[in-house]
């Protein structure tokens, strides 16, 4: 009997260990071991912020769900991590033996990178997490009662650019609908070297679709932004030239502010030898193994990707639920062949497919591969891009529920979006 230990239970977390107990016989043990005990649906906290979506209706409880299909399930922090021993210590002081461990603990959040920054000892405001979210809605309530300027954007080393132009966009639709948006001038400050890049160089026409859309909303944007502090209602970012030299100093003044940080590896995982890059990812082979532990898998946003191409203001590579789907699958299957006495080979697909919700419309794009030149390069825009994020939450939720191990992103959202014929070429 073998015993597989998952660590994260989100959007790769949760997954693999559904999936696993639908390979595995049931006389191998799967344990997942997260550091809080609710499941967050992290696509729909730019919702939550405005308060379109209340904390429970993106959020479910873990034990239940992974019991339900025969899952264990701890509800404590990992403090270190014995590879060489095959062996997890908790925060409580427990081990936890295991012949398999699947790292799926998503990011930490590196606000400490940027001085001022971060929903609690900072001045900014993300929505990486529910309760971040949260935090900005009740900050936004007090905000809708004496209204000014807001700046929403992505600091320096961010990877996850799709949910800033999200952000900015939905609380433009809320303002609208409040009557209050000429109230509200509002800046958009950005790592990327142009709108559009989204840490993939970009994808089809998303430069020209994107500045046009910020156009249209009246968003101004100041692009290859390294913000360098935030204090009480000013924020301080240095715009650079194409060639990494400073152009023009900027302070912004704001009201409100939402700036996603930069992503870095949590640091049990990254205090492991030979584990991870100096950023805290870890180093995985085509398979989703790590390249020194045989044992040990990852899949989401702690694995190591390089980034797309060199820009004045670091950038990094996203994870998009579909890729992040790929990975965990090919996690699985690779585990439940080497138990059967069979070699690894599964491979996850790594392509880039995003739905972004703009409060009533929505983008899409498609990358294939997700590094150019492509095979794919393709982005549209439309009112049923929301309604297929809108479908997303629904299915992804209930399959959290129920421990279905069917592939969601795949089987439902791009069938809603009508391009699953491009994700199979």
């Amino acid at each position: 009997m073998a015993h597989i230990v998952i660590v994260g239970a989100g959007l790769g977390g949760m997954p693999a260990a559904y999936e696993l107990r639908a390979l595995l016989p049931k006389e191998h043990r799967i344990t997942v071991v997260n550091a809080i005990d609710r499941f967050q649906f992290t696509p729909s906290n730019p919702w939550v912020a405005v308060g379109w979506r209340k904390p429970d209706e993106v959020t479910l409880p873990i034990a239940p769900a992974l019991a339900r299909k025969g899952i264990d399930f701890i509800g404590r922090p990992v403090a270190a991590i014995d590879a060489a021993a095959n062996a997890l210590t908790l925060e409580d002081g427990r081990r936890v033996d295991y012949d398999y461990l699947v790292l799926t603990t998503g990011p930490q959040l590196a606000f400490d990178e940027v001085p001022g920054a971060g929903p609690r000892a900072g001045h900014t405001h993300s929505v990486c997490t529910t309760g971040h979210a949260e935090l900005f809605w009740a900050a936004y309530q007090e905000f809708l009662k004496a209204p000014g300027p807001i700046v929403v954007g992505a600091m320096p080393g961010a990877s996850c650019f799709g949910p800033a132009y999200e952000f900015a966009f939905i609380v433009d639709a809320d303002l609208r609908k409040r009557k209050l948006r000429h109230k509200v001038p509002m800046t958009f400050v950005t790592s990327e070297p142009y709108i559009g890049h989204l840490g993939l160089a970009g994808v089809g026409d998303s430069k020209s679709m994107l500045e046009s859309e910020l156009r249209g909303h009246d968003i101004k944007w100041i692009v290859n932004a390294k913000t360098t502090k935030v204090e009480t209602g000013r924020l301080f970012t240095t715009e650079l030239d194409e060639s990494g030299q400073p152009k023009k100093e900027h302070e912004l003044g704001f009201a409100l502010a939402m700036m996603l940080p930069a992503f870095k590896g949590i640091d049990p995982v990254a205090a492991v030898p030979g584990l991870c890059n100096p950023r805290g990812f870890v180093l995985i082979d085509e398979h989703q193994r790590s390249q020194k532990y045989r044992n040990i898998f990852s899949a989401g946003v702690c694995v190591a990707i390089p980034p797309v191409e060199p820009t004045p203001v670091p950038t990094g590579a996203p994870k998009t639920g579909y890729m992040i789907e790929s990975m965990v699958s090919a996690i699985a299957h690779n585990i439940a062949a080497e138990l059967a006495g069979r070699p690894a080979t599964a491979k996850g697909t790594w392509n880039a497919i995003c739905l972004a919700d703009m409060g009533d419309t929505g983008a899409a794009f498609v990358a294939l591969p997700q590094i150019p030149p492509r095979n794919v390069n393709w982005f549209k825009k439309g009112k049923w891009v929301h309604l297929a994020k809108i479908a997303f939450e629904k299915y992804f939720m209930r399959k959290m529920k129920t421990g279905n191990s069917e592939p969601v992103f795949e089987k439902y959202v791009l069938k809603a979006m009508g391009i699953e014929r491009l994700a199979e070429r």
